[in-house]
């Protein structure tokens, strides 16, 4: 019998109050941004209407102090999006915490996948 199960994915998500969390979601769609300036081509990235990608920034931009994103209305070419520098900062808080609680959790994880039915699908 084989073991053909994937490796164990950790998801993280803070929740601070109803409504207001930051996860991996929300982190990656931070990051498409950041990398290619545009609220749409971030959606697309994911999969996502521009009308959801734009709902969640607005929801993180509502969330903290100061926006996370700003965006600037564009001519023919359309606009652009770009983190602030809170933007930056929460995003790179959360990958740091990601990190952390993945390191710390890894044995719990491992004691947990050692106790799973083997899963054999080459019979």
């Amino acid at each position: 019998m084989t073991d053909t199960r994937p490796q164990p994915v950790q998801k993280l998500r803070i929740v601070f109050d109803e409504g207001e969390m930051v996860g991996p979601g929300k982190a990656e769609l931070l990051e498409h941004i950041r990398d290619t300036g545009s609220i749409a081509a971030a959606g697309r990235a994911m999969g996502m209407s521009y009308k959801r990608a734009w709902q969640l920034v607005e929801t993180m931009n509502a969330m903290f102090r100061a926006p996370l994103v700003v965006r600037s209305r564009g001519g023919a070419q359309g606009g652009s999006a770009t983190l602030t520098q809170t933007g930056t900062a929460v995003l790179a808080a959360y990958r740091d915490y990601e990190s952390a609680a993945h390191s710390a959790g890894q044995p719990h994880v491992d004691r947990l996948t050692a106790l799973l039915r083997p899963k054999d699908r080459g019979v």
